[in-house]
């Protein structure tokens, strides 16, 4: 089983990747920074006795998620596994250099471009993670980086996490009788340096019971790759290892397909 996992050098990317390896599946980490990833790749060789193949990638740029597409494509076959889990949060608004607003190229369009480029090549099943921060989401498929509409990092944020849920909702749909499952998760509020800065996170690290380990947040991913309910329930949504609710906004088929089609102009 070959897994590809973005956002590996740190958080649930890297916690993922160790205990998969620790199970007998093959990760492909991916990340940003190259020393990180050196770091979690000896982690993952101390556990399975051999070192995973890393690949750096920036977000930011579409361009080198494309140039990451080809890559992967050049040296695999059939990629198992497919985990999107490279994320950002923001409190001040920026843009990449494609003239996206951070947060949405970042945490949607990224992993949206790289899914599409590799879908003849995946096998068994695409993870995307969300968070319950979709529930509060507002999409708008003709104004994506919030230009017309009020922005505040929160705000975005949570469209963001409800693209990965639509995203999810669609793409199950296209996949459907391939054999190739899709599913997206909440991992729960991490004690990590994810969204540094905010009060929630400070209440994350200070306040006793609020924060979970990355080894909790990534346990619902790593059962979603390793179980049958990663193939057993295609568009879910899913928290603490199940399926979990999901407001209107996150599941509207209408919406994931109007997203799917603002997310192919904005990435063409």
């Amino acid at each position: 089983m070959i897994n590809v996992i973005t956002g590996a050098s740190a958080g649930i990317g890297e916690a993922a990747a160790v205990e998969l390896s620790r199970r007998g599946h093959q990760v492909v980490l991916v990340g940003r920074n190259p020393e990180r990833l050196a770091g979690v790749a000896a982690r993952v060789k101390e556990v399975s006795g051999s070192v995973p193949d890393t690949l750096t990638c920036d977000y930011t740029s579409l361009d080198d998620v494309r140039r990451l597409a080809g890559e992967l494509r050049s040296r695999y076959e059939r990629i198992d596994v497919l985990v999107n889990n490279a994320g950002v949060m923001a409190t001040e608004r920026t843009r990449t250099g494609d003239g996206h607003e951070t947060m949405i190229q970042v945490n949607h369009l990224a992993p949206f471009l790289l899914t599409t480029l590799l879908l003849d090549r995946i096998g068994e099943r695409v993870i995307t993670t969300s968070s319950m921060a979709a529930r509060s989401g507002s999409l708008d498929p003709a104004d994506l980086n919030r230009e017309r509409r009020r922005w505040s990092g929160w705000l975005q944020y949570g469209d963001s996490k409800q693209a990965n849920a639509l995203f999810t909702v669609e793409l199950a749909r296209r996949l459907s009788g391939t054999g190739v499952s899709a599913t997206c998760f909440h991992p729960g509020v991490i004690k990590t340096g994810f969204a540094s800065g905010t009060f929630l996170m400070w209440m994350t690290h200070h306040i006793p019971g609020v924060g979970r380990t990355v080894e909790q947040g990534a346990s619902t991913l790593v059962h979603l790759a390793t179980h049958p309910d990663g193939t057993a329930h295609p568009g879910r949504y899913f928290a603490n290892g199940a399926p979990a609710r999901a407001t209107r906004g996150m599941t509207d088929p209408g919406l994931a397909r109007a997203l799917w089609e603002a997310s192919e102009q904005a990435v063409s």
